[in-house]
């Protein structure tokens, strides 16, 4: 499987709500560096897995919204713990429906898989990755 991977990062403070995260508790920030691969099974005609610009663009108009936010006050993640594995989840979605659309230019409907991984700190990690459908 080939596979081209985009990072960028976002600067973001939270809050978490359960016993579970002790300290965490409290409003606290953090400086995520995401990255996202797309993987596709076989080339397509121009020898790529997709357009590395377009994807660039769409992690960027995907963190925008987020950049130098308190998660706890934006309504989309209303009651929402915004855990770095729920982050993955929210940041795979959108790049799904960018390469699902076309956004990421030709061929990208032939993206067989993503997976976004965040590194929230340099020792700690989380991603999720999922098969598109098609």
């Amino acid at each position: 499987m080939f596979a081209v991977e985009v990072r960028d990062h976002v600067m973001i403070a939270h809050s978490f709500k359960g016993d579970l995260f002790g300290p965490a508790q409290k409003l606290h920030g953090a400086t995520f560096v995401i990255d996202v691969a797309f993987f596709r099974k076989e080339l397509g005609p121009e020898g790529v897995v997709v357009d590395i610009g377009r994807a660039h663009e769409a992690l960027k108009a995907t963190l925008g919204p987020l950049n130098y936010q308190n998660l706890d006050e934006l309504p989309q993640f209303a009651g929402q713990n915004t855990t770095t594995e729920f982050l993955c989840k929210h940041i795979f979605d959108a790049m799904a429906q960018a390469a699902t659309s076309g956004a990421l230019g030709p061929g990208s409907e032939k993206i067989a898989k993503i997976r976004v991984l965040i590194g929230e700190s340099h020792v700690a990690r989380a991603w999720y990755e999922a098969e598109l459908a098609g």
